[in-house]
């Protein structure tokens, strides 16, 4: 599993100029706080009157985050690395934390730092690889439905599909956790796993509510958020904020409005929460009027305080989460809410459900294995009746036995040499590492991203 988002360091010395330039008041708020636009599109002042997503554990399976970054003290749960180096805690590098950052980070000091969607809730991080750097992201679903969350953010994604995925999300649905996902960064359709029914798939846009051009899009897409030039935590060149772009940041919105609503109505299913976030988002005049999901937005783009606010009903169970399709068992023998029991497995199946058959089509068999039987009684009479026959007329001399090596049916049809068949490209190994979304060049004539905050400066904040 890739990451998907582009990160560059936050340098504070240019921002703090490039805030001025623009007249804003120097002493006002921290730069970091200000170039952080999403929060101030969805007017958090505004969202926390209502919840901040307090007692809701979001999960967040990725490279690790830093607890000891200022803007995440007391935000972080004990966690999980499935080789034991603790890369939980210890991260690989600053993707982890940046999400983290955006979905429950509470800044520091007095207005100083970076804050998140849902400052309430704690984050349970999760490493998503082996020591092999294997992926392990559906055995960390898993775990991290077992440890009590209730969203699981995953920005991440592959070309490759993981054949356990499919049970990890049955799973997650089968006890009630809203599993959100990255749409993916390369401009093209979504991987995995996006693409695997029960997740809520997302795509970004930029400030001007537009969507960016490498968000991937597919009817798999459910919501958009922001994710083009987002500043959240992480250390990037010794920095500790970064300011970057990718369909990563706007799942971890999703995900900390996600948790702003399970705070609010703890009743609600994960499916429901979904049905809140869909039926409260913002469409952009360009869809208005076009059928929706949209390949590209889905919805709409989430506004966290109408979806914690409008009067929206319930909904079923599902409500627009597709039915997860389990590869086998998803344990506890239960079931994804408003989905029907998964197929069992044969030996030998490779992951691929099996027809389960109904007690007419098993009668049915027996009917025809037992006119199969007769048939070949009435051949091996035949066969008998033969045989005899020719010792009689052998010992009449009225029968000559062939000679060995003779084909007394006809010469043997020739079919020449067989054709060549096609050789197919053999598909690469599951865990062969891919190339990560963010470090994709842009398309020809794309237009360059400029960064008001500049590439330098290093100071620490």
């Amino acid at each position: 599993m890739t990451l998907s988002r582009t990160m560059r360091a936050l340098g504070a010395t240019t921002l703090a100029a490039g805030l001025f330039l623009t007249t804003a008041p120097v002493a006002s708020a921290d730069y970091v706080r200000d170039g952080q636009w999403p929060n101030q599109e969805f007017d958090l002042n505004k969202v926390w009157s209502v919840s901040k997503g307090d007692g809701v554990i979001v999960a967040v399976i990725d490279s690790g985050v830093d607890p000891s970054h200022p803007d995440l003290s007391g935000q972080l749960l004990p966690g999980y690395d499935p080789s034991g180096q603790g890369r939980d805690t210890h991260p690989t590098d600053s993707h982890g934390t940046a999400m983290a950052g955006l979905i429950a980070a509470h800044g520091h000091g007095n207005g100083d730092g970076a804050v998140g969607l849902a400052p309430g809730a704690k984050i349970l991080p999760i490493y998503k690889s082996t020591a092999q750097d294997t992926d392990y992201v559906p055995e960390d679903i898993k775990w991290a439905v077992d440890h009590k969350a209730k969203v699981i953010n995953l920005s991440l994604g592959s070309p490759i599909r993981n054949p356990k995925m499919a049970d990890a999300v049955a799973y997650a649905a089968k006890n009630d956790v809203l599993v959100v996902v990255a749409a993916g960064n390369e401009g093209g359709p979504v991987a995995s796993p996006a693409d695997e029914p029960g997740v809520l798939t997302v795509g970004a846009v930029d400030k001007n509510n537009t969507i960016w051009s490498m968000s991937d899009y597919g009817p798999e897409v459910l919501l958009s958020a922001p994710g083009v030039r987002i500043v959240s935590t992480g250390p990037c060149n010794s920095n500790q904020y970064c300011i970057g772009d990718g369909t990563s940041d706007a799942t971890a919105y999703v995900s900390g409005a996600a948790a702003l609503i399970r705070a609010k109505f703890p009743n609600l299913t994960a499916g429901q929460v979904a049905n809140r976030l869909v039926k409260s988002a913002y469409v952009p005049s360009s869809l208005q009027g076009a059928k929706l999901p949209d390949p590209h937005y889905g919805y709409g783009i989430i506004r966290p305080y109408e979806a914690l606010t409008q009067d929206i009903p319930d909904g079923p169970a599902q409500g627009p989460l597709a039915k997860p399709v389990a590869a086998g068992d998803v344990g506890g023998g239960g079931q994804a809410p408003g989905a029907s029991a998964p197929a069992t497995v044969g030996p030998g199946s490779a992951g691929q459900p099996q027809t389960v058959g109904s007690s007419s089509h098993s009668k049915g068999t027996l009917v025809l294995a037992a006119a199969g039987v007769g048939i070949v009684l009435l051949v091996v009479v035949i066969a008998v009746i033969v045989a005899v026959s020719r010792r009689r007329k052998s010992a009449q001399g009225q029968f000559v036995q062939p000679p060995y090596g003779g084909q007394p049916y006809g010469a043997q049809q020739q079919y020449g040499t067989p054709p060549a068949w096609p050789q197919q490209a053999q598909p690469p190994y599951p865990n062969q590492p891919q190339p990560p979304y963010g470090n994709q060049a842009p398309p020809p004539g794309y237009p360059p991203q400029n960064n008001p905050y500049g590439q330098g400066g290093n100071q620490q904040r």
